[in-house]
């Protein structure tokens, strides 16, 4: 049976001589397998350019329940990225984020308010020209809304998030997972601001690498298999 799905592509590989595997998080169907056969060739109908990171796709797909490879018999890029191919800074923040997604994703269901969330996010990036600097923290921080750990908020100013609770605190926690000041103030803006407004959260390099390391370690926490991630460099060699 066919049916109408959005989709953003996580990882492609090559398969046979001319065509590949997608592995693409459905907005219906969550994260699924699918054989574009000729995607390599000059005139395929769907290109392999369309299936590269991150590209959010409208699609036709077969899907049955338990068969783990399925087919796409129309794919449109809607819309097309227009700068995250090309900038440096958005490609490698794309990176990163598929790397994180792919770990995360392949755990979840189809959930159309996390599609939503992660289009839209993808389109802001794409659109956006302010400082990036801060977008990773605020999507990684916001994303933990829709996995089911996002931080417990607080009336109160309290010194320590700790990240195995994910409860501010006025003690300081027997285990290392804890985020001290003043990266706890830092921490609460950023889950107060929105994507165009995160530039104007000021910290230093140093800074915005230890609150990227601690929202990592909140992640290992309360996900399962989430293990390294190895284009985190890209991100301390972007933003030094």
């Amino acid at each position: 049976m066919l049916h109408k799905t959005r989709g953003i592509v996580l990882k492609s590989t090559n398969y046979s001589e001319s065509s590949v595997v997608a592995q693409i998080y459905t907005e219906h169907f969550g994260l699924q397998s699918y054989l574009v056969n000729g995607a390599r060739k000059p005139k395929a109908k769907i290109r392999s350019g369309f299936l590269q990171a991150l590209h959010p796709l409208d699609m036709v797909v077969t899907f049955k329940e338990n068969n783990s490879l399925h087919r796409i018999t129309e794919a449109h890029q809607v819309p097309p990225l227009k700068t995250i191919p090309y900038d440096i800074v958005k490609s490698s923040l794309a990176m990163f984020l598929n790397e994180v997604l792919y770990k995360i994703l392949r755990e979840q269901a189809g959930d159309p308010y996390l599609f939503e969330y992660l289009f839209r996010a993808i389109l802001w990036l794409d659109e956006s020209e302010t400082n990036l600097a801060n977008f990773h923290l605020v999507f990684l921080i916001n994303l933990s809304r829709f996995l089911g750990f996002y931080p417990v908020e607080s009336t109160k100013d309290y010194p320590y998030f700790n990240l195995e609770a994910a409860t501010f605190s006025n003690q300081l926690p027997e285990h290392p997972y804890v985020l001290q000041e003043p990266h706890t103030s830092l921490f609460r803006k950023l889950m107060a601001t929105e994507f165009n407004y995160s530039e104007k959260i000021k910290m230093s390099t140093k800074d915005r690498q230890i609150l990227l390391e601690k929202i990592i370690d909140f992640y290992r926490l309360h996900l399962t298999n989430f293990k390294e991630i190895k284009s985190l460099y890209i991100l301390e060699e972007i933003f030094q």
